[in-house]
């Protein structure tokens, strides 16, 4: 269901919107932080090209470098807190050629 609602939501996010995902799993939190990454990548073009030819741009601006992990005060007067993991990014306004 995961799979399914981080596209849905990044697509009803305005530019310059943030979306701030907590997942509570490693494998949850891969996912999040594989599709928030792929958002946040230009350029796709092979290595080995001299110039890019795909023109992709970024859509997202990563606001967290890594994923934020509760405080150990939060986390002891909320233990269930222990597992939980956040990611967020910005939307960002893409540029068509048009």
């Amino acid at each position: 269901q995961l799979a399914a609602a981080l596209p849905v939501a990044w697509e009803l996010l305005a530019p310059d919107g943030r979306l701030a995902v907590i997942s509570f799993h490693s494998l949850e939190d891969r996912q999040v932080k594989r599709f928030l990454a792929d958002r946040a990548r230009g350029c796709i073009c092979p290595p080995d090209l001299p110039v890019c030819v795909c023109g992709r741009q970024p859509e997202a601006e990563l606001l967290t470098r890594r994923a934020l992990s509760p405080t150990p005060g939060e986390i002891s007067s909320n233990p269930r807190s222990r597992s939980a993991h956040l990611r967020a990014a910005r939307k960002l306004e893409v540029e068509h050629d048009d």
